[in-house]
């Protein structure tokens, strides 16, 4: 099963009303947590298994037969930090998740159940599920991510202390599996999206060593079109990771199906699309090119956002 997913927000706008319940959107890695027979499976946004490296979430096992929906975070002085739960999120060696969870351990912050005691609850309202959730009896490491009627109040908080934006949930909605639904909607402080890795530039200096990414997002054909190049956030282990797997993944075309320009191509090194980084930007230009692109990490548990979407 898929989580759900949210929409955004109309020019930045959240809804207002009774009708909805305002979260705090966190900055961390989507996980599905289920549980069944004693036995604790996590599972990333695309279905990929994580459980290993989270050993700090074991405590679940001793839950019913539940699925819980919710967000792993690293926090560093009390606001999650993306480049924190980067480095975890790619650990499947048992001993090295376990030294890291001693040391920084990383928090899941719930905010829906799709299943109670075996029972299937996603076609109960969010109201409804919120109840049966804050009933569970949550181990060490995991807590409830909490729940508002002010959204105006939330955004201002939220902008105050750092934290990426808000999402606000119709409280009659069911919970829609892998679908992306105006039932949920969300805002945030400083716009993230990912990307594809369709080719890179190397260092200037003759160095050899990755200096920048070229970025790309499918349109609604399904075709890649251009977002921009990215530089800064690209060094130490990520450029030499990124750097080694997208060598394995050489073309020796563009994989764009619109035209880059030539100040960007110009000694670039193509490959398939198939990397997926994590992407801050400032806004985007006439053309729908990012600007001031920042890359924030590697991803292996996210699909890439369309070409349209802001």
């Amino acid at each position: 099963m898929q989580p759900m997913l949210a929409t955004p927000a109309p020019s930045g706008v959240l809804p207002r009303g009774a009708a909805w319940a305002f979260e705090v959107k966190w900055d961390g890695v989507r996980v599905l947590a289920e549980v069944e027979g004693g036995l604790v499976r996590l599972l990333s946004r695309t279905g990929r298994p994580v459980t290993p490296a989270y050993p700090e979430l074991a405590g679940l096992a001793h839950l019913p037969d539940v699925l819980l929906d919710g967000e792993v975070v690293a926090l560093e002085g009390g606001v999650p930090s993306f480049a924190a739960i980067a480095d975890r999120m790619h650990v499947r060696d048992p001993r090295r998740a376990a030294e890291l969870a001693r040391v920084r351990p990383v928090t899941f912050m719930v905010f829906d159940v799709l299943r109670v005691a075996g029972a299937d609850v996603v076609e109960r309202p969010y109201d409804e599920r919120r109840r049966l959730l804050e009933a569970l009896d949550l181990p060490e490491h995991v807590l409830l991510s909490p729940v508002h009627d002010d959204g105006d109040g939330l955004w201002d908080v939220t902008r105050a202390h750092g934290l990426e934006g808000v999402v606000a949930k119709r409280r009659a909605s069911p919970y829609r599996p892998g679908a992306r639904s105006g039932d949920w909607v969300k805002a945030a402080h400083r716009r993230t999206r990912t990307a594809y890795v369709a080719g890179w530039r190397p260092e200037q200096g003759g160095s050899g060593r990755l200096g920048a990414l070229l970025l790309g997002a499918p349109d609604r054909d399904g075709a890649l079109r251009f977002l921009g190049r990215a530089g800064s956030g690209v060094s130490g282990p990520l450029a030499t990771r990124l750097r080694t797997s997208a060598l394995g993944l050489a073309r020796d075309t563009s994989p764009f199906a619109d035209t880059v320009p030539a100040v960007d191509a110009r000694g670039s090194h193509w490959c398939v699309p198939e990397l997926v980084v994590d992407v801050r930007y400032l806004g985007r230009g006439r053309e729908g090119r990012l600007r001031q692109p920042v890359v924030r990490g590697l991803r292996d548990d996210a699909t890439v956002d369309p070409w349209e979407q802001e």
